[in-house]
């Protein structure tokens, strides 16, 4: 799949707007749930606990699935290990064949569906059903399931009455209660006559070789008793070295996949049992198979990377909170979906599919925060599209602009200040509506603001100071503030000089390099750290501050982790890491100081929580109270932390989905009543501020130092310059 084909199957799944309706509406009330089935319980305490059990079980993989094998077996089991996809469908259509069997019932399971084994065996001429509602449905209507947990989340109820209605060749009301009666109904005929049931697990226990599954229907549990052959397929990255482990697995997987404290059905097998045939005959034990699969797990675990992936406990909270995965579903991954099912599908499934899919990450973060496993998924895709690119290249295009241009300050700069000239006849009151030719996606749903005729680095002489020097310290502008909003970097020079802070602008100082790492260029980004690193070193300042959060992720952490192979430049890196901070949280611990000279705002703001500020910095409270001390009155959108769709590039790759996401963040400040929108993103304004304006609204969209400094009184604090 190339780019160009996935821009064009999202913007196929945007225009299924069931999908996404579907999609957002369970997004919005499972967060509200889990916060509640969480209540009285330490969820990050739980998550450190079960990614130390997945970590250690990753570690000792072969040592377990040994123990496992022994123990299982002990207990009558027959334990089959099975290296790829291929060698688990053969042993089960094998099995089936040398038993007569011609029909098999199945119960949810993940691992069958990444080997794909029901198209196997419907070519082996057997006849497989599955007996999840979900997974029954999508069988029925030929589809793939679009969530781990929820397969036919995406399907109305009137699409599920029409799949029905052609099955059972009878019309079907769109009611659920009548439609789970049909299902049960022509389940139960297939229960009762298949010799065979397959299912999966959540856990496989080495000490004592015992299967775990939760599961909220009965077809679980129908499917594990009564055909006399019970198959079950389990990956790997299932097992765990102790029965205790299961404990705190199963604390987080219900809160975190349906936000229920427990499941309807907790189901633990260790050995076969007894059955009864489906001619009423007894067998003293019923034939127990369990296929321990592989299929690039063993691959996973020795990656030092990667093998963090293998704590997941696929309960799919990542794709429950995912901006992208909301609008367009399955389309975000392959068998498994989500950030979490790009990574997995790089090692079990489709590897070139998935070097094309994780460019639908936008970056938010939201996913690890929410992530039972504390798996740092942004942090693995992030890496996922470094390797892309060192394996695959990049174009002509972007190596122009990552290796020749950005790299390179004067042309970088030289290029946008021309660009600011030639922007002239599509400029309207600081505003562009409309682009054209190629260009024309840019703008369709919002405008986009003027580069600045004078950026801010030619505005430094003119900034206010002072009164009485207190302290200095150096900025960091960053791309959009030195460009395109230099009125931002007025107004943090305004507060600071209010606080008695002298504000160092070094010359030397670029682009933060957060584009090129996001893109994948390790080489580009490492470059503009060490020209940054360079520029600020030597100034005389306590502080490094910065009014965009991406630039202050990138100086503080990302720096560190880039440069950290180089005894010298690591230890250049951490100085400056140690002096960086954000706007806010800067100026909050002065508050007491600035609050007095502020005159009351006296409008209705919403603030809107960046991704990098309040996921990366973990800055939330500090700008909301600096705003109520400035005297506005703090109305929420809900939610405040919604991703607005920015992601820098990601909204020239994929513009309709960008505006997709964008507005779903308009609506939400529309909902709130607000009259200003503040924020302390510089890309944020610029969607938000774009999508406002490109619908005539009357909000405004301010950075809270512009908010500030719009309310200082000045009172013989500083001059201006």
């Amino acid at each position: 799949m190339s780019k160009a084909s996935l821009r064009q199957v999202t913007r196929e799944a945007l225009a299924n707007t069931g999908v996404s309706s579907a999609l957002g509406k369970f997004a919005d009330n499972y967060v509200l749930a889990r916060e509640q089935a969480y209540r009285h319980r330490d969820f990050e305490e739980l998550r450190r606990e079960v990614a130390r059990i997945k970590r250690e079980a990753a570690e000792h993989m072969e040592e377990l699935a040994v123990q496992f094998t022994r123990e299982a077996t002990r207990r009558g089991a027959t334990v089959f290990r099975a290296a790829t996809a291929r060698d688990a469908r053969e042993y089960i259509a094998r099995l089936a064949k040398s038993r007569g069997i011609k029909t098999i019932v199945k119960s949810k399971s993940m691992a069958s569906e990444e080997i794909h084994l029901n198209e196997y065996l419907k070519e082996q001429d057997l006849d497989v059903v599955e007996t999840d509602l979900g997974e029954w449905i999508i069988q029925l209507s030929n589809q793939r399931p679009s969530h781990m947990v929820m397969p036919a989340i995406h399907m109305s109820r009137q699409e599920v009455a029409q799949i029905f209605s052609r099955e059972i060749k009878e019309p079907v009301k769109p009611e659920i209660s009548s439609m789970v009666k049909l299902a049960r109904r022509e389940l139960r005929k297939k229960f009762l006559s298949a010799w065979m049931g397959i299912s999966g697990a959540n856990i496989a226990v080495a000490e004592t070789g015992t299967i775990v599954m939760v599961t909220n229907e009965g077809n679980g549990r129908l499917t594990t008793t009564l055909p006399p052959v019970h198959v079950i397929i389990v990956g790997l990255e299932k097992l765990v070295p102790r029965f205790a482990d299961i404990s705190p697995i199963l604390e987080v997987l219900p809160r975190s996949a349906t936000a229920q404290h427990i499941t309807t059905y907790v189901t633990m097998i260790t050995g076969a049992v007894p059955a009864v045939d489906p001619g009423g005959n007894y067998h003293e034990r019923k034939e127990l198979h369990i296929i321990l699969l592989d299929n690039g797990r063993t691959r996973m675990a020795a990656d030092p990377v990667f093998k963090e992936a293998l704590q997941c406990v696929r309960c799919a909270a990542c794709l429950n909170v995912c901006p992208v995965y909301q609008l367009v579903g399955g389309v975000f991954g392959d068998v498994y979906t989500g950030g979490i099912g790009t990574v997995l599908t790089a090692f079990f499934t489709d590897p070139q599919k998935a070097q094309q899919v994780q460019n639908l990450c936008l970056g938010c973060e939201r996913c690890r925060d929410y992530c039972s496993g504390n798996i740092d998924l942004p942090g693995l895709i992030g890496e996922l599209r470094r390797r892309t690119v060192e394996k695959e290249g990049i174009s002509h295009v972007q190596r122009i602009i990552f290796e020749k241009v950005l790299v390179n300050r004067d042309v970088f700069h030289k290029l946008l200040i021309t660009a600011s000239r030639l922007q002239k006849p599509f400029t309207r009151e600081g505003w562009i509506r409309h682009l054209p030719l190629f260009l024309a996606g840019l703008t369709e749903g919002r405008s986009l603001p003027a580069i600045a005729e004078i950026p801010f680095r030619k505005r430094v002489d003119r900034l206010p100071r002072p009164g009485r020097v207190a302290g200095r310290v150096a900025f960091f502008s960053g791309c959009l503030v030195d460009f395109v909003y230099p009125g931002i970097g007025e107004s943090v020079a305004k507060v600071l000089a209010s606080l008695g802070f002298e504000m160092l602008c070094p010359e030397g100082q670029t682009c933060c390099g957060y584009p090129a790492g996001q893109a994948g260029l390790t080489g580009s980004f490492a470059e503009l750290a060490r020209q940054n690193i360079t520029a600020f070193e030597n100034i005389k300042a306590g502080f490094v501050l910065t009014a965009c959060p991406t630039c202050a992720e990138a100086l503080k952490f990302l720096y560190p982790e880039l440069l950290a192979g180089d005894p010298v430049w690591s230890e250049r890196a951490g100085a400056l890491a140690e002096k960086v901070t954000d706007f806010s949280s800067f100026v909050y611990t002065y508050r007491e100081e600035l609050a007095p000279f502020l005159t009351p705002l006296q409008q209705k703001v919403a603030y809107h929580d960046s991704c990098h500020l309040k996921r990366h910095l973990r800055v939330s409270a500090e700008p909301r109270r600096l705003l109520v001390d400035a005297g506005a009155e703090l109305v929420e959108m809900n939610p405040a932390d919604l991703c607005c769709g920015f992601a820098g590039s990601f909204t020239i790759k994929f513009p309709e989905l960008s505006r997709a996401v964008l507005d779903r963040k308009l609506q939400a400040v529309l909902g709130s009543g607000a009259e200003l929108v503040a924020l302390d993103c510089p890309g944020c304004r610029l969607q938000i501020g774009g999508g406002l304006h490109h619908q005539n609204s009357h909000v405004k969209v301010m950075h809270t130092a512009e908010v500030l400094a719009s309310c200082l009184t000045g009172a013989g604090r500083f001059t201006e310059g």
